[in-house]
């Protein structure tokens, strides 16, 4: 087929057709660009018949008037060498579709329809397509179909109800650090998505792709589809015995309440504090889940429940290892009347044994303990030692990082929210926290110069503001540091506006400070290989 002409056609829609063009202006083997209102359609003449369709490609934009159009009515954006089959618009190379009209000839009339389709159809269109994204994790044709969801009118929170409906029995352990971000990226879009559509897409975006890589290539692991009466202590006490059938059953019952999340709030925030589970995410996924089926409403609530169920189920019991063996006779001795009053400085350079002992001389009042291992944890935090994430060699027990100082802080935060809902939960949640700061300890350099980092009391509210904006376009490839940045910024967001003491507040904002600003090592190539070649040398 010639190269197509470049003349242009305005045209005005009076009508379900519009007459754009005619067979003397259009004759076989060429093709024109043709507008429509803001629409601008690519005309061409084949032998195969009259086409229109789209004029820019919906990968990036390119003008496909400057693609290739073969005999068998295959499209070719020359760009990315998309192709797409013009009698139907369908992408053949995977991705979006391409919209084509309906046209026709009356009298020697090119007239060409375009009415855009029912709501209905769109909408489901963008969900297939966004669904379609998630094979080969397009980005950027989520961010794509979601806006297409805004623009039809649909809620575009329904992408998020949708993605988690469609993941969260392929993750097989359950919930991930996706769910439990998902609440704080739907914090900030209610903060600032009203500044501007980007700002309002970008936390959906976010909450999908990380749902879809979590589960990029997994298969689904059913849940059981038996239903039991609500128990909450059943509940708890079938995580307890990692019975995931009777616990899913249970929990099925709980959902079939209609209730929301209101049920679950105490069960499975003490199934989450019944251990140093998963180094704490057990009590910030509870947590984060329970202020993320509040947005997202009864329909989400059996995948957002069932997943987080089977994370309790599967966690780590941390406090079995040796390195917290104190800890199950600190909560043993635990009486709530030690009236020592501590401060984090009392905690710091201290391990774990020692962490747990202080503070149990300060158990009478919950408030000043928690601020105390808060402070203590903020200045571990702010004290990272960087020489541990940049060196290669060392046993894999020694492998810490500032991700894995995060989790002291947005651990603390759970604890705070769900020991506040279930008090008698505070022994629990307290010493786990102290477990955090002692284990800490041995990573701190308390040497660092830490001037550079601190933030005026004045400035703490501009500062927070930043950090939060900043998340937007956080630049972070992997969706699991863009998940700790998230959940970092907002837990610390959070404890500020709770009112800490000076000090402790002080931390806060500096280890925050600190972190934004240095340098994050992901990938440990030659930490790896050394440490596998001696474990395997040590093999029996």
């Amino acid at each position: 087929m010639s190269a197509p002409s470049n003349t242009r056609i305005d045209a005005s829609n009076d009508g379900d057709y519009v007459a754009v063009a005619t067979l003397e202006t259009l004759p076989l083997g060429r093709s024109r660009i043709v507008r429509v209102g803001p629409k601008q359609i690519l005309l061409s003449h084949t032998d195969k018949g009259l086409f229109a369709c789209n004029n820019r490609c919906p990968h990036e934009g390119y003008p496909l008037k400057e693609g290739t159009l073969s005999d068998g009515c295959v499209l070719t954006c020359n760009w990315h060498n998309w192709k797409f089959d013009l009698t139907n618009g369908a992408n053949l190379t995977g991705g979006d579709a391409l919209r084509c009209y309906p046209i026709r000839v009356e009298d020697g009339e090119i007239q060409i329809e375009v009415t855009d389709p029912p709501a209905e159809a769109r909408i489901k269109k963008a969900l297939a397509g966004l669904q379609d994204s998630f094979r080969r994790f397009e980005y950027d044709r989520m961010a794509r179909e979601i806006a297409r969801l805004a623009t039809v009118g649909e809620d575009p929170l329904e992408a998020v109800r949708h993605a988690f409906a469609w993941t969260y029995d392929h993750f097989e352990y359950g919930a991930t650090h996706a769910q439990a971000a998902a609440a704080d990226w739907l914090a900030l879009r209610a903060q600032y998505g009203a500044d501007d559509g980007a700002h309002d897409l970008v936390p959906l975006v976010e909450i999908v792709s990380h749902l879809a890589w979590d589960s990029l290539r997994e298969r689904a692991y059913p849940f059981t589809d038996t239903a039991a009466g609500f128990d909450g202590p059943g509940l708890t006490a079938a995580i307890e015995a990692e019975d995931e059938a009777t616990a899913i059953a249970i929990a099925r019952g709980g959902i079939a309440l209609g209730q929301g999340f209101a049920p679950f709030q105490e069960p499975l925030a003490r199934a989450a504090l019944a251990h140093y589970a998963d180094f704490g995410h057990s009590a910030i996924y509870v947590h984060k889940t329970a202020q993320l089926a509040a947005t997202l409403g009864q329909a989400s609530l059996e995948p957002l429940v069932l997943a987080l169920v089977r994370q309790s189920i599967n966690a780590f019991r941390e406090d079995k290892i040796p390195e917290f063996r104190n800890y199950e006779p600190s909560l043993e001795a635990w009486d709530g009347r030690g009236s020592d009053t501590v401060t984090a400085t009392d905690f710091i350079g201290l391990g774990v044994r020692d962490c747990l002992a202080l503070a149990l001389t300060a158990s009478a009042d919950p408030g000043p303990l928690y601020d105390a291992l808060l402070g203590a944890a903020a200045w571990n935090f702010l004290h990272y030692d960087m020489a541990h994430q940049d060196r290669t060699a060392g046993p894999v027990s020694d492998n810490k990082g500032w991700l894995d100082f995060t989790h002291a802080l947005t651990f603390a935060n759970a604890v705070r929210n769900l020991c506040r809902a279930v008090p008698d939960l505070w022994p629990a949640g307290l010493l786990q926290i102290a477990c955090f700061v002692g284990r800490n300890t041995a990573y701190v350099d308390r040497y660092v110069d830490t001037a550079a980092w601190q933030i005026a009391d004045d400035q703490a509210a501009g500062f927070l503001d930043q950090c939060k904006r900043g998340l937007f376009d956080h630049g972070r490839n992997e969706p699991i540091v863009a998940c700790h940045l998230v959940k970092l910024v907002m837990a610390v967001a959070d404890e500020i506006a709770d009112g800490p003491t000076p000090s402790t507040k002080s931390a806060l904002l500096a280890s925050l400070n600190r972190f934004l600003n240095a340098p994050l090592k992901r990938r440990h190539a030659l930490r790896v290989a050394r440490q596998s070649l001696d474990f395997v040398a040590r093999e029996g």
